[in-house]
């Protein structure tokens, strides 16, 4: 994991609607830290800091460090609300971590070689069904990203959670379900219209056959 985060933070008393807009206003997120059987940390932090992190995706499957009143803690985040309309953060909630229990996070997938696969070459396209997968590891276990190489994938080949080799220590929270939760990951198939071209096709064939039948 070679990126790293910290955000500076700042303990909050005020609580509830009125209050979480009054932040708003003044450019600042409300947000909370939990877990680890501590009590939660109702925190504010400054609405360009964590606007600007988010703009990396591996803000959203790294270990945090979130700084405030002299002390710091490492944290994953879990969820983060957004207005409807406007682009601003409304709302974050962090989880503490435990270096000796597992966390559940979804990491982005970095799809390889797909222009120089063997099915894109033939004239295939790419469809991603998943862009990210839900990992259960140790906090020292996980992941930036994972990689999927699709140069091998020819016309209706698929990938799917059972092909990807995962790094040690590291589990698909979905396989970890049991058998017929395997899912497919990426595909490659022909355009629409390239189908739709070849049914005209057959389908002129076809009709010129019966014309001739009728002669």
């Amino acid at each position: 994991m070679s990126a790293t985060f910290t955000l500076a933070a700042e303990l909050r008393t005020d609580t509830g609607k009125g209050a979480s807009r009054r932040l708003r206003h003044e450019n600042r997120v409300p947000a909370i830290i939990y877990g680890s059987d501590k009590e939660p940390a109702m925190l504010t932090l400054r609405h360009d800091d964590i606007f600007h992190a988010c703009a990396d995706e591996a803000f959203f499957s790294h270990i945090l460090t979130i700084e405030y009143d002299g002390k710091s803690e490492q944290v994953i985040i879990k969820d983060m609300q957004r207005h409807p309309a406007k682009i601003q953060i409304m709302h974050a909630d962090f989880q503490r971590i435990d270096a000796d229990h597992a966390l559940h996070v979804n990491v982005p997938i970095h799809f390889l070689n797909e222009d120089s696969s063997v099915g894109v070459k033939g004239g295939g396209i790419v469809s991603h069904e998943m862009t990210e997968i839900e990992v259960s590891c140790l906090p020292k276990d996980l992941p930036e990203f994972i990689e999927v190489d699709m140069v091998h994938l020819d016309v209706g080949d698929s990938i799917h959670l059972t092909d990807i080799v995962l790094p040690e220590g590291v589990s698909s929270v979905i396989l970890m379900q049991g058998e017929g939760h395997d899912q497919a990951v990426a595909a490659i198939h022909m355009p629409r219209g390239e189908k739709i071209e070849d049914e005209t096709e057959v389908a002129t064939d076809a009709d010129a056959e019966e014309g001739k039948e009728e002669e």
